[in-house]
């Protein structure tokens, strides 16, 4: 089978690094604003702001489509999840060195390789065996056992780690399941019983600041905003093309605990970063290679290997032509409505959501 030259997009890699600083974002605004305000505060404004974007943005034209799903406990499950490894996380943040939280969250890929060939069924090679224990060798050394790291705080990052995998499980058993849902359901579920504790904790609002305030909105937006540029790198590369990039996120947390707080991880905390960041960049690696995909340019369908949403602008025209795909893709017709949504299957991987805008 004839390939495409080499190739892999600055663009899709540009979109994920600016994810990673997004979400990095979030986490020292959180750490800044947790010296003053509650843990269920942050994690409202986290998942309420892109909530309200959500519906402010969609809602107009989806109404209650954005509420359609034929799997809603399982959203609803999914949503819960998502919303207390916020929590946890959060916590953590208050306590943590932001590079070391970071560093320790990042044990979500290893927990997820093996959660998959527990509850997906999934073969898990010896390569990935060989990831699972040096990851966990990195959490170590971040850790310390019997040094000031191992602390309470350090569970809470543990946990959230471990909620976030549920998470990723969860999202797979779901990869047919429209996007639009996939991306709403958290937020919703995360932003109503964050809603309901609000009153409790309405006495920290007496010290609010014009900034506090613009801060509490930015969480949010930067939570958004993350998310979208995650999903355009994905519409421009393999996830095997992007998931060595995340890591970007352990620099950004670095450069941003050191800039802001003043802190900066000791070496033992570096090396386990290293350590944790380097195997699965192995491992993505020798698989691509063992799979024959050494020189990172895709095949036709490839860039579509993952579930995305495609938002078309309908310019007046209720026939919507889906030619915007690399060469050997077959060009699929829709008859959409504006704001109306349809699921395709071009290309390899699960289905993919389309929505008119306008």
């Amino acid at each position: 089978m004839s390939r495409q030259p080499s190739y892999v997009s600055p663009a899709a890699i540009g979109l994920t690094v600016a994810s990673a600083a997004c979400f990095t974002a979030i986490d020292a605004i959180v750490k800044y604003l947790g010296l003053r305000y509650s843990v269920p505060l942050l994690v409202w404004a986290r998942w309420g702001v892109p909530a309200v974007l959500i519906v402010a943005l969609f809602g107009p034209k989806l109404c209650l489509g954005l509420l359609h799903t034929p799997h809603l406990k399982l959203h609803v499950v999914r949503g819960a999840v998502l919303m207390f490894s916020s929590l946890s996380f959060f916590a953590a943040l208050k306590i943590l060195p932001l590079a070391d939280a970071t560093g320790l969250n990042y044990l979500t890929p290893v927990l997820v390789t093996v959660m998959a060939g527990w509850f997906l069924r999934e073969q898990i090679t010896w390569t990935r065996w060989v990831f699972v224990v040096v990851g966990f060798g990195g959490m170590l050394l971040i850790l310390q056992p019997g040094s000031g790291m191992l602390q309470a705080a350090s569970f809470f990052a543990l946990g959230a780690a471990g909620l976030n995998a549920t998470f990723q499980i969860l999202t797979r058993k779901l990869a047919g399941d429209d996007l639009i849902a996939l991306i709403f359901y958290p937020s919703l579920v995360g932003a109503v019983p964050m809603s309901l504790a609000v009153p409790f904790f309405r006495s920290e609002f007496s010290y609010l600041t014009s900034l506090d305030a613009l801060l509490f909105i930015a969480i949010g937006i930067f939570g958004l905003l993350g998310h979208f540029l995650y999903i355009q790198a994905f519409q421009r590369a393999t996830a095997s093309t992007i998931a060595p990039c995340t890591y970007m996120q352990l620099v950004w947390a670095t450069l941003a605990g050191w800039l802001a707080f003043g802190t900066f991880p000791h070496r033992w905390a570096l090396a386990g970063m290293i350590v944790i960041a380097a195997s699965a960049v192995m491992l993505t690696w020798y698989e691509r290679r063992r799979a024959g995909l050494n020189d990172g340019g895709p095949e036709a369908g490839e860039w579509l290997a993952t579930p995305m949403m495609m938002c078309v602008p309908g310019a007046g025209l209720t026939e919507i032509k889906l030619d915007a795909t690399p060469t050997g893709l077959a060009t699929q017709v829709s008859q959409l409505g504006v704001g109306e949504s349809t699921i395709i299957s071009s290309g390899k991987g699960p289905p993919k959501t389309v929505i008119r805008t306008d």
